[in-house]
């Protein structure tokens, strides 16, 4: 299979290179701003889980005006390094600190974000139900440090697992926002259950004070809640984002080639700083993968981990910068 299968099989990875963006994932904070117009009157945003910096990269481009970008500020946060991208002010940090959440606040010089998005997810195990119950979690530790660093009438937007529990997210995120839509953007595959939750209108309940320590999910609820039927259950308002003109990501489109022209395959926009197969991917250069007895892999490890840092960029496998989507999560 040649490496122009890929391009064929997912227009949106294939678009991301074209245009420079990280990951095809931009296409759909695209697309959703085009429905919500979340960016309306924005100058201060704050990307979570931004590795490897897609959204932080749309942010910077739909945000920042060429002639006066000064009064915009974005920051960006992930516990993985990310490369730099212009405009972007990104940090090393764990979104369930507090002192992350003051950091925020300091380079906005005290005032609040208009705008925090979250693309984050974890790594899938293939068993729905924990993967879901542990993304639940993510969304509701982003909420959590949403709620220190987002000004009144701010808007959140975050990834999701729609899955039978998604009735309690969404009655927790309305604690704090009058209008929560569950959308899907169409450049997210239909074969996958991630939707994005898009919260508009930031309202906290009177006197709630942020605090890191109290989760908000404690699961002091209605054991019968979810027995509810009728009017008395809560019914997700979703939205399809996007109209017919849009590509379909479950589609595979011809490549674009003039008569008579070949095709180049382009590499991603950006190449792992360290990837986590990095060192994998030289014991198997050197044979050593299969042939290494556990009593023998650390030493393995110790002898190619010096020798890291010499493969160049270009020999290491970037194919994971856009990986194809399972049946969870997708970037």
């Amino acid at each position: 299979m040649g490496r122009s299968s890929k391009d064929k099989r997912d227009i949106y990875y294939r678009l991301a290179k074209e245009e420079g963006w990280r990951a095809r994932s931009a296409f759909k904070l695209i697309q959703i701003n085009e429905e919500f117009d979340i960016f309306k009157g924005v100058t201060k945003a704050v990307d979570l889980c931004a590795a490897p910096g897609s959204w932080s990269q749309v942010l910077s481009r739909r945000l920042r005006d060429d002639d006066d970008d000064s009064k915009v500020k974005i920051v960006a946060i992930d516990l993985q390094a990310m490369a730099p991208l212009p405009g972007v002010i990104q940090m090393q940090g764990d979104i369930t600190k507090e002192s992350t959440a003051r950091e925020i606040v300091s380079h906005f010089e005290g005032e609040h974000a208009d705008l925090v998005v979250c693309d984050g997810a974890p790594d899938v195990t293939g068993l729905h139900d924990i993967d879901e119950y542990i993304q639940a979690q993510l969304l509701l530790a982003a909420l959590n440090i949403t709620t220190h660093v987002l000004k009144p009438g701010g808007a959140f937007v975050a990834k999701i697992f729609r899955g039978k529990d998604v009735t309690l997210l969404y009655s927790q995120l309305k604690i704090f926002f009058p209008n929560v839509t569950v959308a899907k953007p169409k450049s997210s595959r239909n074969s996958s259950i991630e939707s994005f939750v898009v919260c508009q209108n930031y309202a906290p309940p009177k006197g709630y004070v942020p605090n890191m320590s109290n989760p908000l999910l404690d699961h002091h609820y209605d054991a019968n809640f979810n027995n509810l039927e009728g009017p008395n259950r809560v019914i997700v308002p979703f939205l399809a984002c996007g109209d017919l003109s849009a590509y379909d990501s479950d589609k595979t489109y011809p490549l674009q080639l003039e008569p008579g022209d070949g095709y180049t395959t382009l590499p991603p926009t950006q190449a792992p700083i360290n990837p986590p197969y990095k060192t994998a991917k030289a014991l198997k250069q050197k044979d050593l993968l299969e042939k290494c007895s556990e009593q023998q892999a650390d030493g393995a490890v110790a002898m190619v981990s010096e020798e890291n840092d010499s493969i160049p960029e270009d020999q290491v496998d970037t194919d994971e910068v856009n990986p194809t989507d399972n049946s969870q999560g997708e970037n």
